[in-house]
């Protein structure tokens, strides 16, 4: 059977998307600036720490960076800025948080 090869991606550490090798550099510096933008948007108690871009320096012996370990601390780093609901526990976005509450309903007894 033919295996078809997917296009190396990274991830963003900031938002957890996938991009392309070439295109990442030019999402992470917008990725961070639209983060800014809406973390100051947000009430004082739910704004967060900018994140920081995780460092991986296991580079293969031809040069290149290990690219599954800089993806899964991008993707860690990007799940660590979730914040749980009081109510369900469920974790979100700060600014997804806030939408989330005006619905979200404490689970009736049985």
């Amino acid at each position: 059977p033919i295996m078809i090869r997917r296009p190396p991606t990274v991830v963003c550490y900031i938002c957890g998307r996938e991009y392309g090798t070439k295109s990442i550099s030019i999402h992470e510096p917008q990725c961070l600036k639209k983060w800014h933008n809406e973390n100051n948007l947000l009430p004082k108690e739910l704004r967060r720490q900018e994140p920081k871009k995780p460092e991986v320096r296991a580079i293969t012996a031809k040069g290149f960076y290990d690219l599954e370990a800089l993806n899964e601390a991008a993707w860690t780093s990007a799940q660590s800025q979730l914040v749980p609901c009081d109510v369900c526990g469920r974790t979100f976005l700060p600014d997804r948080l806030i939408v989330h509450q005006r619905s979200c309903k404490p689970k009736a007894a049985k």
